[in-house]
């Protein structure tokens, strides 16, 4: 039995003119979707194609995640293992800091305390000059009152 087409669902009618019979539907136990199985049996190796493709990407992306996975955690415990490293290299910067404001405040108190001791010692001749002439009026003032 040869295949209908779309335009032999109806039946034939009249020429135009007076009002003749309206065409119906010469199929209608096999409806549209006879007509829609071969379109779809078309498609079956497309859909096929699609969901072979839609499978491959699938799994190509759960390799990508995985590799991205074991990327990720390569790079933390990369990271763990410069943390220590990097640690040690601030404490050290800290230390050598700490040192150099050490250094500084040492030198400063140095610088301090010899002006401290060059004030002192330029007022030596002063101060002993005006001790011994304190005690020299003690002793003076002393022997004249004994007498």
């Amino acid at each position: 039995m040869a295949r209908n087409s779309l335009l032999d669902r109806f039946r034939p009618v009249g020429a135009p003119g007076p009002a003749g019979p309206a065409g119906v539907p010469a199929l209608d136990d096999e409806g549209p979707a006879a007509e829609l199985i071969p379109v779809f049996e078309a498609l079956d190796p497309a859909i096929s194609e699609a969901r072979g493709r839609t499978d491959a990407a699938a799994a190509h992306a759960q390799q990508t995640v995985a590799a991205a996975r074991r990327q990720a955690a390569a790079l933390v415990e990369q990271a763990r293992m410069d943390s220590a490293a990097v640690r040690a290299e601030a404490a050290d910067q800290v230390s050598a800091a700490a040192a150099r404001e050490d250094e500084q405040l040492l030198a400063d108190a140095r610088a301090e305390a010899q002006t401290l001791r060059s004030r002192g010692e330029s007022r030596v001749p002063e101060l002993a000059s005006a001790i011994v002439a304190d005690l020299v009026q003690d002793l003076l003032g002393r022997g004249t009152d004994t007498g």
